[in-house]
């Protein structure tokens, strides 16, 4: 793989797009397709971790498997449409070009559905890795070189030190400011995406192109 001297790593849900009316529509779908109470509202709440442990709160464990290829066939047309790209979210990509870095966004979310989101609002970064939650993000973070991970919730926070990356948070999704310092955030930007191209622009001036991490 070729050397950058910056590669900045994205999650994906509340942190570059707000899929929750997406998501909640097709849970509700899956819903009234089932006839199984699902809760969207909360499920909604706390998104982050794979899809299949949200399932498993509404279904029998041997029922998860089924439904989470059929909410995944039916997501693409429910949940693609309806989910804006966050307010940064462009900005904070092209910061990164501008750089002279590369972008990777890594995600719990099946891939073939990341990209579909990614494609719809715009959003175009140079390599896109799904199906992976929290420390198990840190092989494609290491693999491509990342040297910053940027994420809303805690796992993410994990993610990026398992990798030996710089964790910068964004309290946009399910966890909160104190929550994702907590976890051990190197940075938690308060005013979301927006507050990136700032601190990039302040960690690269400082040589921060490479872990601070030993």
């Amino acid at each position: 793989m070729p050397s950058y001297a910056l590669t900045v790593g994205f999650d994906l849900d509340m942190t570059l797009i707000d899929t929750r009316p997406g998501i909640r529509a097709a849970y509700e779908a899956l819903a009234a397709e089932t006839g199984t109470r699902i809760d969207a509202d909360l499920a909604v709440s706390r998104l982050g971790p794979p899809l299949e442990r949200e399932l498993a709160e509404w279904f029998p464990a041997e029922r998860v498997p089924e439904m989470a290829d059929r909410y995944r066939a039916t997501y693409p047309a429910l949940a693609v449409p309806p989910s804006p790209a966050l307010p940064g979210a462009l900005d904070a990509l092209r910061a990164v070009r501008e750089a002279g870095g590369r972008t990777v966004v890594v995600t719990a979310k099946y891939e073939p559905n990341a990209r579909l989101h990614l494609d719809h609002v715009g959003l175009a970064p140079d390599a896109v890795v799904g199906s992976l939650w929290a420390e198990a993000k840190a092989g494609a973070l290491r693999e491509h070189g990342a040297t910053v991970y940027v994420g809303d919730h805690t796992g993410d926070v994990r993610g990026a030190r398992a990798a030996g990356a710089v964790s910068v948070a964004v309290p946009t999704g399910p966890c909160a400011a104190a929550e994702l310092r907590a976890a051990g955030a190197d940075v938690v930007l308060t005013g979301g995406l927006a507050d990136f191209p700032a601190w990039l622009a302040a960690h690269t001036a400082r040589g921060g192109a490479a872990s601070t991490r030993a």
